[in-house]
């Protein structure tokens, strides 16, 4: 584990494609991308950040061919300001497109196609480098007003992969959580608590999630409060927790055997060059 803490996952699932794209972060200062093969559950690494990437901000194209990431380094004084946005070829982190930000207020975007993408810009992006292999849509503006940090651009990446928004609440003035449901195969549910909270638990950010399960005969409800990340892949159920990526079968009545595919726990920094 890094630290005290297991490594934190986020995952971004292709809609038209059999891959995906885990966002595995710790200890804070290093964060990697790797690409996960869903016919077989192979991972293959990508590159490795000094820094943060700010995994709700980011979004995979439909074909998995492409990634969009907001990520900081606190270099304030580099050419980039100390954060930026950057499309790649998935799972790299080596940018085709990328715009310097110099915050941390909006930042990363959505696809709106397998090569066009919308900018979570805020009006101080400054653009860097180009690439005709991507196109910036600018005509593009998501459903939904969630402000200028990441419910900005996750709920509605939620919201176009299938996630209902049921309620948003507020506990004080520093804390709150939106409730998020799929349907699964055989009748289960399974719902997602988004919290945005000042004074998190630790080893969360302020935006982190936990998640609770519905049984078809919705006579309890089965909560999961160590799932960080989970979906639906397909017939089966997929989820990340305690730095492992998970999955398993649903049935009528019952979940079937938990198989780790893939434990990111002792996974150590390294350099590696895009092969673009």
């Amino acid at each position: 584990m890094s630290g005290s803490f297991p490594a934190r996952l986020h995952v971004l699932l292709a809609s038209e494609a059999r891959v995906g794209v885990v966002i595995r972060r710790g200890p804070a200062r290093a964060v990697c991308s790797i690409l996960w093969n869903r016919d077989n559950d192979t991972f293959e690494v990508g590159q490795w950040l000094r820094g943060r990437i700010y995994e709700l901000r980011c979004d995979l194209s439909p074909d998995g061919r492409h990634l969009i990431y907001f990520a900081m380094n606190g270099r304030w004084s580099s050419k980039h300001r100390g954060s930026w946005t950057a499309v790649s070829r998935a799972p790299w982190l080596t940018a085709l497109a990328v715009f310097g930000k110099g915050d941390c207020w909006n930042g990363g975007g959505l696809f709106t196609a397998n090569s066009r993408y919308w900018l979570n810009d805020g009006g101080s992006h400054f653009l860097i480098r180009n690439n005709d292999e991507v196109e910036r849509d600018t005509e593009f503006r998501p459903a939904g007003n969630y402000g200028g940090e990441c419910p900005g651009v996750y709920y509605p990446r939620l919201q176009r992969d299938g996630w209902v928004l049921k309620e948003r609440m507020t506990a004080g003035l520093s804390s709150a959580f939106t409730v998020f449901e799929k349907n699964l195969p055989n009748g289960w549910i399974l719902r997602k608590y988004a919290h945005s909270e000042v004074g998190a638990p630790p080893g969360k950010s302020c935006h982190w999630d936990e998640h609770e399960l519905d049984p078809p005969e919705r006579q309890l409800r089965i909560p999961h409060k160590k799932w960080e990340w989970a979906d639906v892949d397909g017939e089966t159920l997929v989820w990340a927790e305690d730095g492992c990526l998970k999955r398993a079968s649903l049935g009528e009545t019952a979940t079937g055997e938990p198989k780790v595919l893939f434990d990111f726990n002792g996974m150590k920094f390294e350099r590696r060059m895009a092969p673009y």
